[in-house]
């Protein structure tokens, strides 16, 4: 299948459309970001609430967010293929809005948490960001505009912790509801992906849509081939002809070039459940997500981020340990932007295992300081600092981008669902066991085991995990068959 050159003025078109759609991915960081900067408020005499916080409300105000985000994420699949990648993403805005103006107009302790709970099912929608960036991207920078769906995130917590440094409480509400309202209004300025226009049988609608995200003429002979190209990863035979091990490399090759040569329009169309069940390569690239994801969070990232500010206080005593925790922040966002920069340049598989390798090194140190205090303080903050480098310049951010390109559309959005979900049980595992883990073994022998959680990584990513840079989505799917199958394939 003809490649299309990507055109200057269609990279930045794709580039501005992906940073409005990642927003939505920066009004979750606002939320998980506040109520480390109120909890002192509301906990005190004081609170402007009509009662102080108790313990265990300020816990429950800092993880109900996972709660909702758990709960809504089955529903992400459906609203993705029901009402489209522009709509589902508008709806998945609305809590963020409902959730500020609920907490600017309430006192409430219990109405401020429900609030923020609500907040959680806008969280769940980070996988239509990923589904929606990912089908209006040029293949060549794919890997790079979906990463932003990680970067967002940490441009949203160091925006909301700035907010809480210089205005007041109620400013930062109006700020954070207002900007969710402008992210709302700004997606209504863009395009539906052709890709699921293509679904609907709009073929005329996924034209202009081409045409906007890629620059084209419409008509132009540029977009016959791009709907041509996606005509070919939606029929459903693709997935028959891609799995059946042909001989016949030149048949399978004549039929992956023409797709309206086989294409049926009264074929009934499969549901996502039915094409995911009989779809090896589907099922093979689901489980290889699934594993990537459940590994990478077991690597001790958001054990390090929880318990950061103790640690710092050890390894820095004379700085603000909330200071420490913001230049953590400043280091997960410049370690992802750079990631975003080299993913279409060096690969998802070397990212993936280089980083894997580094971040185990690194925690085998920081657990063999925090477990002997070897070396001296400083020494806990560089392995602190130098492991959420490493493990965001390529561990944090690849399970994401193959989340988003290795599915065909029919299951993608339930896939990412898949993949979402066994990212928010695995955030909530993590902390649970973390403690009385820690309580039984001591903090330094939780970090080896870490180490040995990246080391698996490395070598599942090395052995394991194909290499999809620059690739289709029907490209991928034949890297997913066994190897022994794979020699009969044609390359699409």
């Amino acid at each position: 299948m003809e490649e299309l050159k990507l055109k200057k003025s269609a990279f930045f078109v794709q580039v501005a459309s992906t940073m409005i759609i990642a927003n939505l991915v920066s009004l979750t960081g606002f939320i998980y970001a506040w109520p480390s900067y109120t909890f002192a408020v509301f906990k005190s005499n004081e609170t402007i609430l009509d009662a102080p916080m108790t313990t265990a409300q300020l816990s429950l105000l800092g993880s109900i967010t996972n709660v909702g985000a758990l709960v809504a994420t089955p529903f992400c699949g459906y609203t993705v293929d029901k009402f489209g990648r522009k709509y589902s993403a508008m709806l998945f805005g609305l809590p963020y809005v409902m959730t500020w103006a609920l907490i600017s107009v309430s006192k409430s302790v219990y109405l401020i948490i429900f609030a923020v709970g609500l907040a959680g099912f806008g969280a769940a929608g980070q996988a239509v960001s990923s589904v929606f960036i990912s089908e209006i991207s040029h293949d060549s920078i794919r890997g790079g505009l979906t990463s932003t769906t990680v970067s967002g995130f940490f441009v949203g917590l160091l925006f909301s912790y700035a907010l809480g440094g210089y205005l007041s409480y109620y400013n930062v509400l109006y700020v954070h509801l207002t900007l969710s309202v402008f992210y709302i209004v700004m997606l209504a300025l863009l395009k539906e992906s052709p890709v699921f226009l293509l679904k609907c049988g709009k073929e005329k609608e996924a034209a202009e849509s081409i045409a906007f995200y890629h620059r084209f003429e419409l008509n132009s002979k540029e977009i016959e081939i791009e709907i041509k190209k996606i005509k070919l990863q939606l029929d459903p035979k693709i997935n028959l002809i891609l799995e059946a091990g042909n001989d016949d490399a030149k048949v399978t090759a004549e039929l992956l070039n023409d797709p309206l040569s086989f294409t049926t329009k009264d074929e009934k169309r499969e549901s996502a459940w039915q094409f995911l069940r009989r779809s090896e390569t589907s099922k093979n690239a689901l489980l290889a997500v699934l594993i990537v994801m459940a590994i990478t969070i077991s690597m001790g990232s958001i054990v390090l981020q929880v318990y950061a500010e103790p640690l710092f206080m050890e390894a820095l005593p004379t700085m603000d340990p909330n200071t420490c925790s913001i230049l953590l922040a400043v280091d997960y966002l410049v370690a992802s932007l750079v990631c975003g920069c080299m993913l279409d340049k060096y690969g998802r598989k070397s990212l993936m295992t280089v980083t894997s390798v580094l971040s185990g090194i690194l925690t085998s140190l920081l657990g063999s300081q925090l477990h002997v205090h070897w070396a001296p303080h400083w020494f806990t903050a560089f392995c602190i600092y130098g492991y959420s480098l490493v493990y965001n310049l390529g561990a944090a951010v690849v399970p994401f981008v193959l989340t988003a390109e290795v599915f065909l559309p029919e299951v993608r959005g339930l896939c990412n669902s898949f993949s979402m979900a066994c990212m928010w049980i695995m955030n909530f595992g993590t902390i649970i066991v973390f403690y009385p883990l820690v309580k039984i073994f001591g903090l330094g022998p939780i970090f080896y085991g870490f180490s040995v959680v990246c080391f698996l990584g490395a070598a599942y990513s090395h052995f394991c995990l194909p290499e999809t840079k620059g690739l289709s989505a029907d490209a991928i799917q034949p890297l997913f068959l066994k190897k022994s199958r794979r020699r009969c394939q044609p390359r699409v």
